[in-house]
């Protein structure tokens, strides 16, 4: 009961000497300061939100002009329309005062006039999407419609720096496409899919679902693109995540890896100094001063999707969970040996350096207690089904000990895992990736607090690695905390000795252990249930990651075809000599050049790409052939990863339009042959070198392997790759050993035979060019 006792921070009795007080100074100096810190937050939230409000003008512009309208107008000068005599009359007096006071209102309603007709017509610029579609190749040309849209974006957002959430209002809502539009990309994307009688099949269900239902559910969704935001992504978020009731460990969650360096193999060091600059991020994120990713350095993405990266947890509901995001968390909490640990990282109105985190972690490292019954396994319930976990949660976790527990885990700013094991990335040994993305995937399956935002996992050696919970955002998000965290531990650096940097003046706040009441039948049994689910869902993984050196970006970047293109080709011809069949292929593509926009699908597999894939297999075919083949699958495949990011693609189309036909209980034939097609081979290229940040010619060691997730379809492949420097590739092949057609370590072996033989294809080709 110490720590209960420990929480009180006054206390009081009525005596016969009269009324006895009793209070403890620390804990009122706590509460004292946690408050300080919120108001302190509210205020740079409100001075944030007018920079925002007003952007891309500037406060100091209406200061400027009030001046100027001031000694204007006492200077017997006309001001335009008689503002000031209109502000004048409508004032309580004349006076030099009110005079000043008129000026300024004169100048409020110039300076909003102008700051809200610059807004709009940057929003109007930033729905040209045309520069997407003009080459940038060297020699080639830009049309003049985009070098004058280039000119007059730049001197509109140049005028003031932006912050995080500058662009968010000057963001255009993402475009509905026309049922037709969606219906003819559609058939395209299929056709290579289908003999010619399944074809005619699926074109006429198409054809009858346009002109019949798809009129009244397309009214729906035209008024919902016009009131919304965001036409798509709370639907997305709530039946593609919310809604399911599968595992979120390896059916959702994704993870991500280390880099080559391994600055320092200090378990306690390296966790206490990455802690310290993740909440150095929060603290940007915060205060909004992360500059927006922008594309080009000019065209902004939507940076809606940072607000919930920390102190945020996917609640779990019978039916449907919610995403519950709490405005501030001065602790995280630890995972080690089966027992958990609240650690305060603030002290005296500073965050803790990374020295003083380290002292904390290397505490909870030393702790020699066991943990309670059931304690170890309690985090299986989030790795098992979500409505046994809601059903626990609601009958076992609503008081006592276990309460103020969960209750701690889900405030917390993320959770830490001290794994007591030896992973990471060794260059020396490849294999040692596989077990590296098993532990971060999914551990034991009852280590990882699978529903907090992210989890920090360490090694006994220093290695790192990231679970996240994929509801809240996408990879990119992660991928920016991820870059500006290694790049600042480099930059920072280590004690001689492996131990972090940073004064220790004082003590910090001692980690205190959770209390868990576990010792329930019931509850252990049910425990017991959601560890088991766990425990058959992660022995079925098969995962393998590749790690191919002999070329990389440099070699794709000079033949001048699009990476992704090039990977994406390359994964189809590795599928087909694998399968001995074209597949359904799901390629995520980003959307947030759109206001709240999440992802779009680019369908990989299509009659261009099959047209190559079939000339590689087939001996009679020329090199240049098959070169001209590639090029134009390659073209045609960058063309769709363009419309799938200008909000012309066609899933998420799809998907709205079931949404709304599901809410009107119309049944659909044509819908329902779209959403019974598996994707068998779901493909994702980790985000790299989204900001300047990582400088890899003084740091050529800080690249990653990148991050992977679990199979979607129980016979198809998850993959997940990298393209990290000149000439390096990582690939995370996921699928299941319980299917019999599938196996990662043939996929990654047919990956590497493509790689290859795409290489040797334009050698030759250079080869014969040379000769004539």
């Amino acid at each position: 009961m110490a720590e209960a006792h420990s929480a009180v921070a006054f206390s009081f009795a009525i005596t016969h000497d009269g009324l006895d007080v009793n209070f403890d100074r620390e804990v009122l100096y706590l509460v004292w300061e946690s408050g300080l810190r919120s108001w302190k937050k509210r205020l740079a939230r409100f001075r944030n939100s007018i920079h925002n409000g007003v952007y891309p003008g500037h406060l100091q512009s209406l200061y400027v002009l009030w001046t100027l309208l001031v000694a204007a107008h006492f200077g017997g000068f006309n001001i335009p329309f008689d503002l000031v005599q209109k502000a004048t009359s409508i004032l309580p007096g004349d006076s030099t005062m009110w005079q000043v006071i008129a000026c300024l209102l004169a100048a409020l309603t110039m300076w909003l006039t102008v700051i809200f007709m610059m807004r709009y017509i940057l929003k109007l610029l930033l729905m040209y999407k045309g520069w997407m579609y003009e080459s940038r190749a060297p020699g080639s040309r830009i049309s003049v419609k985009t070098m004058i849209w280039v000119s007059v974006v730049k001197v509109l957002s140049g005028w003031n720096k932006p912050r995080l959430y500058s662009f968010q209002g000057s963001l255009p809502r993402l475009p509905l496409p026309s049922v037709q539009d969606t219906m003819n990309r559609y058939l395209l994307s299929v056709r290579p899919l289908l003999d010619d009688e399944n074809y005619k099949r699926v074109e006429l269900l198409s054809k009858d679902f346009e002109e019949t239902i798809a009129v009244k559910l397309q009214r729906y969704l035209v008024l919902k693109s016009w009131w919304s935001s965001n036409y798509v992504s709370d639907w997305w978020e709530e039946y593609v995540y919310l809604r399911g009731r599968s595992p979120l460990m390896v059916n959702s969650n994704f993870y991500g890896t280390d880099t080559l360096m391994r600055p320092t193999s200090i378990q306690a060091a390296r966790a206490g100094t990455i802690v310290h600059f993740v909440l150095k991020f929060r603290r940007l994120i915060e205060r909004q001063e992360l500059e927006p990713i922008m594309l080009q350095n000019m065209v902004p993405l939507c940076s809606w999707q940072y607000e919930r990266l920390f102190n945020t947890v996917r609640v779990p509901g019978i039916e449907t969970d919610k995403l519950v995001h709490y405005q501030d968390s001065a602790h995280i909490t630890v995972y080690h040996k089966g027992k958990y640990f609240k650690v305060v990282v603030y002290s005296r109105g500073r965050l803790l350096n990374p020295a003083e985190i380290q002292i904390q972690i290397q505490h909870i490292l030393e702790d020699k207690t066991e943990p309670c019954i059931g304690e170890e396994r309690v985090a299986a319930l989030t790795a098992g089904e979500r409505s046994h976990w809601a059903h626990i949660r609601q009958t076992n976790f609503n008081r006592g000990h276990n309460r103020t527990s969960l209750h701690c885990i889900e405030r917390a700013a993320f959770n830490v895992c001290l794994d007591d094991k030896e992973y990471g990335f060794n260059e020396d040994d490849p294999s040692t990736l596989d077990d590296y993305g098993h532990t971060l995937l999914h551990g034991k399956g009852h280590d990882r607090w699978f529903d907090k935002s992210f989890n920090l996992c360490f090694s006994t050696s220093g290695a790192v690695g990231f679970n996240t919970e994929h509801t809240w955002a996408d990879a990119p998000v992660m991928g920016h905390l991820w870059e500006y965290v290694i790049l600042t531990e480099l930059t920072y650096g280590y004690l001689q000795d492996g131990n972090a940097r940073g004064t220790v003046e004082a003590p910090p706040p001692t980690p205190v252990r959770l209390q868990w009441d576990l010792n329930n039948e019931e509850l252990l049994q049910n425990i017991d249930i959601s560890y088991n689910v766990a425990q058959k869902l992660l022995n079925d993984v098969d995962l393998k990651i590749l790690h191919f050196t002999k070329y990389g970006k440099g070699f794709m970047k000079g033949l001048r075809v699009s990476p992704d293109a090039f990977i994406q080709m390359v994964l189809q011809l590795a599928y087909h000599r694998d399968a001995g069949h074209f597949c359904l292929t799901y390629e995520a593509s980003m959307t947030r050049l759109f206001r709240e926009g999440r992802t779009e699908t680019v369908r990989s597999c299509t009659i261009e790409s099959c047209k190559w894939v079939k000339s590689m297999e087939d001996p009679k075919a020329s090199v240049t052939e098959r070169l001209e083949l590639f090029l134009a699958a390659s073209e045609r495949h960058k063309i769709g990863c363009q419309d799938a990011m200008t909000g012309h693609g066609i899933d998420r189309h799809l998907f709205c339009l079931y949404v709304v036909s599901k809410y009107l209980e119309l049944d659909s034939p044509f819908l329902q042959e779209v959403f019974n097609e598996p994707w068998r081979l779901s493909t994702s290229q980790t985000p790299y070198g989204q900001t300047s940040l990582l400088d890899l010619k003084k740091y050529p060691k800080c690249v990653g392997a990148g991050g992977g997730f679990g199979p979607v379809a129980d016979d198809g492949y998850g993959v997940s790759y990298i393209i990290v420097g000149e000439d390096m590739l990582f690939f995370h092949v996921s699928s299941k050993k319980s299917c019999p057609v599938t196996s990662s370590s043939n996929f990654v072996t047919q990956i590497e035979r493509s790689l290859v033989d795409v290489q040797e294809l334009f050698y030759e080709y250079q080869k014969i060019k040379n000769v004539k």
